[in-house]
């Protein structure tokens, strides 16, 4: 009987140890290159403010007719929203210039770091080399 207790309280405690993993590693940041901070300049498409991460989609012309699109990678809307970000903190055709940690293959994405706009108002911490959302509450402007 003893040990058949044991397994069925065991359950949980294994369910729940097992359960956490995927979730570690979902929430690594290992796919961007934190030694590097670029700027892109570009037109916002969208600001995706979804669980469990928001996307910053920014369109950016070569200046020979053709246009790239950024998918930067940012916080969770609940962690935003405590910093006073919101969905409307990029509107659609604003203009923009985005300072990111660009993945590590290439592909036109990265993480936020910060935006400043046309008006020269700033999201993020401009003067950082890591995303806001990493560095907390103290990337907040």
């Amino acid at each position: 009987m003893k040990s058949l207790k044991t397994i069925v309280l065991g359950i949980p405690v294994l369910v729940v140890l097992l359960s956490g993993q995927p979730v570690a590693a979902h929430h690594s940041g290992a796919g961007f290159d934190g030694t590097k901070v670029i700027e892109i300049q570009g037109t916002i498409k969208e600001f995706q403010f979804k669980n469990p991460h928001t996307w910053i989609q920014v369109l950016v012309d070569d200046g020979g007719g053709r246009t790239t699109e950024w998918s930067l990678e940012w916080g969770s809307p609940n962690q935003l929203g405590r910093m006073g970000y919101r969905p409307t903190s990029f509107l659609p055709g604003a203009k923009v210039t985005v300072r990111l940690n660009p993945v590590r293959n290439g592909t036109p994405a990265g993480g936020f770091i910060a935006a400043k706009f046309e008006d020269g108002k700033t999201i993020g911490n401009w003067d950082s080399k890591v995303s806001p959302s990493a560095a907390g509450p103290a990337g907040a402007q």
